[in-house]
């Protein structure tokens, strides 16, 4: 007796790739119809399953793909190839209360995937973004642990908070990327024009939608394990002096002031205490990433958890930064008609930090401490003068006592009801979580005579606990229907209603116990009355949104599609507290036409077009109100002077919304069997009613007393134009190699079009008591350098005397002085000629990424960078002893010397006034990543119960091609107005890494 074949089971194996590109296709979902057995396939697209009916059928999937549905017959190996879906093209892209095809996006639309951010396995998610967007420019905060980037998309639009918005999972998220596992991420897509008028008020900046992975329908439970260790190191160290050349230049600079030489015994000095080296070490980094994944017929789950442990290459433990994460994600369906969906996410962040980036920060320090003192001097009482902040680095990250704890709980729930055919509607509620707890200790202790960091009399603690709220409530139904197989109808209607409310309490207190940070809490300390100080605040914002959008495709080659949005905030006051936000997009599917010529090179062509207007509330609570926030002394008869409140800033009641109308032209290009991708833009972004603070007014309203200032009004406009190029290529050169690779540039052009009410808006700073290096103004670019241009060195007095007269800078020039050029041509050399030095927004933004397999081994590469930026160097300190830039060995010490570094002096001399000597070019190129992988053979791996593994080592922050002399290029603070300056970077470390990754 025998079995029927319907009763017979089989073991089967087989591949899955991409029938374009001739890649095998990781992921990719295989399933035995009618059944819950199914598997995905590895790393290499290899698939099996055991105990399937040997007549029963596969069902074989992958987003962007055509599914396959493959008779089993009793075969036992299987390769499937899967062609890209043309209607799909490739890719489903979230486009906000919706999705769509990368085939029918009528935007302009940049999509960072999982695959790309696994190969980059950044420690920040902002990362990911860095050269593999076009347009989209990422600068790091810093290089100390945790660290947030300031990503700017399309230049920078505002005087104010130029971040775009960020959406996770469907709700606004304010925690920056940098609270968010990377590994948790499926995809990020940013919308860079009208597209991302769907979010109203608050998308001028561009919006990031961030989409986390989900678990799959029929699949077992799927274990991955990511782990990786390693150090970081910093990628440079100044050219500092060492001690013996330091004090041969100190002599030199008071004998040419005719003064006595401070350091009368050079014998023995060498190169001294290298105040680099003391601070910056070798530290070290962890992660561990854990998921679980799968899903039955009806409901897919997911959860992980993650743990990132770092240090700082300056301060080690006291610049450290933990963070936990976890992730909880459940999709399913309730009946036929009812879905339930919900993620959570928790961040727990513990960090420690230092002063790092400004005057008188531990590097600042650093730079310009003497070499001539030894490491363990910490009191410089006895010493040469170094001014009053600059004290010994060391004993400053020891005396450096703080903690931070965050908290943050985020998630959305919602639920997707199909009512009636081609019609659903979702609700769903989004919501943040975040409390903060700070705690600082400062503790007694004498840096030396006059340091602005002495605590002489009694220690300091400061804490303070914060905690911020916010829901979004969304609901919003959608119509999709197909009319005479032409027509493609999708229709969205809805509301949001978004609330931000929280509060804060801190305190200061003398007289703690020990003066110890281990008794640090105000609650153990013993100051009174002015030494025991506390305050507080609370805040409600809300805005109340309604919604539209349709979207038309007629014949799947024309498409048209058109959003307006109606938002109210109590940001603004009465007069203004509505606007509307309307926006167009459009395409045409040229490769589609007719009278299209047929060839196998081209496969796709589209021309796009938008047009829309986005806003931005970006901008302080209660502009429109007078407040009492400003100080007052009054007169009291028994008492004498008391301090009082009395009124801030002076109200402005007809505040209103910042207006960004972007225009945007397009076309998108696949050539060679899909293998070949290209994507131009033409941008142009022009944001009206600028709100600008401080405005002057007439001195007649309260604008100058103390804690006052003019009212914030809409005042400015500027544009940002320019064009962006992305081109991708991907091949199987042969069955065991691929190769891949990629190109991303774009240009920037900014430029001020209107101030309202001022010449210009000040920003930024330079030096001790100079005015603002960058300004705001007309016919220029937002944030530009302000100041002298120069014209060599004096080589002679002759020459002096035939140059207008600079005593108006504060000193008369002597030869060996830089020589400023009388800009306005009045005769005299003073402040009135500043002119434009520099301009810290590059020209060109730029990516490269390349991608090698072979057989088992995978290589990739991230190459990203400016072109085009100034960047201001600002770290030098402004006194006579203090240590110097190897560059000063040049200086000019006769003529025909040097032409361009200027005479070493203790005199009074207008060499350190702002001018283009401080201004570099910013311009670099950096190799970001370079990773090397193995994935074992899989049936090596059976044994030891693994279905994939690989290990890889990759090193981050390679190398940095560049000219300018300072730590690190991308410096910056990230304002406006007053970026591009350097302060004395934190530079990003360099990080080496093992790691592995492990599914089971």
């Amino acid at each position: 007796m025998s079995l029927s074949m319907s009763a017979q089971t089989i073991d089967i194996s087989g591949t899955v790739i991409d029938g374009g590109s001739q890649i095998p296709l990781p992921d990719a979902n295989v399933q035995v119809e009618g059944t819950e057995k199914g598997a995905s396939t590895d790393f290499d697209g290899v698939f099996t399953l055991t105990g399937v009916p040997s007549d029963g059928t596969l069902v074989v999937s992958y987003l962007g793909f055509v599914t396959q549905k493959i008779p089993i017959d009793g075969k036992t190996t299987f390769e499937v190839v899967l062609q890209p879906d043309t209607e799909a093209l490739e890719d489903v892209v979230v486009i906000g209360y919706g999705q769509s095809s990368k085939r029918n996006i009528s935007g302009s639309v940049s999509k960072v995937g999982a695959a790309d951010i696994k190969k980059l396995d950044p420690i920040n998610a902002a990362q990911s973004l860095q050269g593999t967007a076009a347009g989209v420019n990422v600068t790091p905060q810093g290089g100390s642990p945790g660290a947030e980037a300031n990503i700017r998309i399309r230049g920078v639009a505002t005087n104010g908070d130029a971040s775009p918005l960020i959406i996770l999972d469907g709700f606004q998220y304010d925690g920056g990327l940098n609270s968010i596992n990377p590994q948790d991420i499926e995809n990020i897509t940013v919308l860079k024009d009208a597209q991302a008028a769907i979010y109203g008020t608050i998308a001028s900046n561009g919006v990031i939608l961030v989409t986390t992975k989900s678990g799959k329908r029929n699949q077992s439970a799927k274990f991955e394990y990511q782990t990786y260790y390693g150090f970081q190191e910093t990628t440079r160290e100044l050219p500092l002096l060492n001690a013996t050349e330091y004090a041969l230049l100190l002599n030199e600079s008071y004998a040419n002031s005719g003064q006595t030489s401070p350091i009368q015994n050079l014998s023995g000095l060498g190169r001294g205490t290298d105040w680099q080296d003391e601070i910056f070490e070798v530290a070290p980094i962890m992660n561990h990433n854990l998921s679980i994944r799968g899903g039955s017929e009806k409901t897919s789950y997911s959860f992980s958890g993650s743990l990132l442990d770092q240090d700082g290459i300056v301060g080690g433990d006291k610049s450290s930064f933990v963070r936990k994460t976890a992730s909880l994600s459940i999709d399913t369906d309730l009946n036929d008609k009812l879905n339930f969906k919900t993620k959570l996410f928790y961040t727990n962040q513990e960090s420690k930090g230092l002063n790092t980036f400004g005057l008188g920060s531990v590097l600042f320090n650093a730079i310009n401490m003497a070499p001539t003192i030894g490491a363990g001097v910490d009191n410089l009482d006895g010493e040469i003068d170094l001014g009053n902040e600059v004290v010994n680095p060391i004993t400053q990250i020891r005396n450096t006592y703080n903690e931070s704890v965050n908290n943050r709980l985020s998630g959305t729930v919602q639920a997707t009801y199909d009512y009636a055919d081609n019609l659903n509607i979702q609700a769903r509620l989004g919501f943040n979580r975040n409390g903060t707890e700070f705690r600082e200790f400062i503790p007694v202790f004498n840096y030396g005579p006059g340091k602005v960091f002495n605590r002489l009399e009694d220690n300091l603690v400061n804490q303070n606990k914060i905690i911020n709220n916010d829901y979004t409530f969304d609901l919003f139904n959608t119509y999709s229907n197909t009319f005479e197989d032409i027509h493609d109808v999708t229709f969205l209607l809805g509301m949001t209603v978004y609330k931000s409310f929280g509060e804060g309490l801190f305190g200061s207190r003398t007289g703690v116990p020990s003066n110890s940070f281990d008794f640090a809490d105000i609650g153990t300390a013993t100051g009174a009355g002015e030494n025991n100080t506390a305050g507080s605040y609370a805040y409600d914002v809300r805005r109340l949104s309604y919604f539209g959008r349709l979207e038309y495709t007629l014949d799947d080659k024309y498409l048209f599609s058109a959003m307006l949005r109606r938002d109210s905030s109590t940001r603004f006051g009465p007069n203004n507290r509505v606007g509307y936000f309307p926006s167009i997009t459009s395409g045409w599917i040229i490769s589609d036409e007719n009278f299209f010529p047929q060839s196998d090179n081209i496969d796709f062509l589209k021309l796009r077009a938008s047009y829309g207007i986005m806003g931005n509330d970006r901008i302080g609570d209660f502009l429109y109100l007078s407040l009492l926030t400003g100080q007052a002394t009054y007169a009291n008869g028994e008492d004498g002077l008391v301090n009082g409140i009395a009124q801030g800033p002076i109200p402005n009641p007809n505040a209103q919304w910042e207006e960004a109308v972007k225009t945007d032209f397009g076309l998108d290009l696949r050539l060679f069997n899909n293998k070949v991708n290209f994507t131009f833009d033409y941008y142009r972004n022009d944001t009206d009613k600028l709100l600008i603070s401080n405005i002057p007014v007439s001195g007649i309203f309260g604008s100058s007393a103390p804690g006052a200032s003019s009212p914030t009004i809409n005042a400015g406009k500027v544009r940002n134009q320019g064009l962006e190029f992305e081109l991708n290529y991907s091949d199987n050169i042969t069955d065991d190699f691929s190769f891949g690779a990629g190109f991303n540039i774009a240009t920037i052009q900014n430029e001020v079009l209107s101030i309202r009410g001022a010449d210009f808006v000040e920003g930024g700073a330079f030096g001790v008591g100079q005015p603002l290096p960058s300004r705001m103004e007309v016919g220029q670019p937002i944030g530009y350098f302000y100041g002298l241009r120069t014209d060599g060195i004096f080589q002679s007095q002759a020459e002096v005397d035939a140059h207008p007269s600079q005593a108006g800078l504060g000193a008369t020039a002597q030869p060996g002085d830089i020589r400023y050029v009388d800009s306005n041509g009045d005769g005299v050399i003073n402040a009135d000629d500043r002119v434009k030095v520099g301009n810290p927004i590059p020209d060109f933004t730029f990516g490269f990424n390349l991608s090698l397999n072979y057989k088992n081994f995978d290589m990739n590469t991230y190459v990203f960078g400016n072109l085009g930026n100034d960047i201001v160097r600002n770290y030098e300190r402004d006194q006579p002893n203090v240590n110097q830039l190897g560059y000063r060995l040049d200086r000019w010490t006769g003529p025909g010397t040097s032409s361009t570094v200027p005479r070493a002096t203790t005199s009074a001399t207008a060499n350190k006034v702002f001018s283009d000597f401080f201004v570099e070019d910013g311009s670099f190129a950096r190799i970001q990543t370079i990773a090397l992988g193995y994935t074992f053979e899989e049936n090596l791996l059976q044994k030891i119960g693994l279905k994939q593994l690989r290990i890889y080592g990759k090193i981050d922050n390679v190398y940095t091609f560049t000219d300018y002399t300072g730590y690190d290029p991308t410096a910056s603070s990230g304002a406006p107005i007053g970026s591009g300056i350097d302060f004395g970077f934190y530079p990003l470390p360099r990080t080496y890494i093992v790691g592995l990754n492990a599914n089971f």
